[in-house]
């Protein structure tokens, strides 16, 4: 079931498209339909640079298993770093 809801973040890093490299200055993450995926619904995350337009986007579509064992990874990666990560 889509959500509608659109959660926003800022984020600090880089992104790349088909242009190269870009800096990213947010987030966008919401459970639609996806474009690509072959599933009914995914959760979407959308990589942007605000300021350089639409092509400063990198866009991914994952399985809600596939997006909650990536956050798993993340914490476990951010946890094994330690201060390092800020944690």
């Amino acid at each position: 079931m889509c959500s509608y809801v659109t959660v926003k973040s800022p984020v600090t890093g880089s992104g790349k498209g088909s242009a190269g490299w870009f800096r990213l200055s947010h987030a966008m993450t919401y459970f639609d339909h996806p474009y690509h995926s072959p599933y009914e619904h995914t959760l979407n995350i959308d990589f942007v640079d605000e300021a350089a337009g639409p092509s400063a986007r990198v866009a991914v579509e994952l399985t809600a298993d596939s997006a909650r064992e990536l956050v798993r990874c993340i914490e476990e990666a951010l946890a094994a770093a330690g201060d390092v990560a800020g944690g």
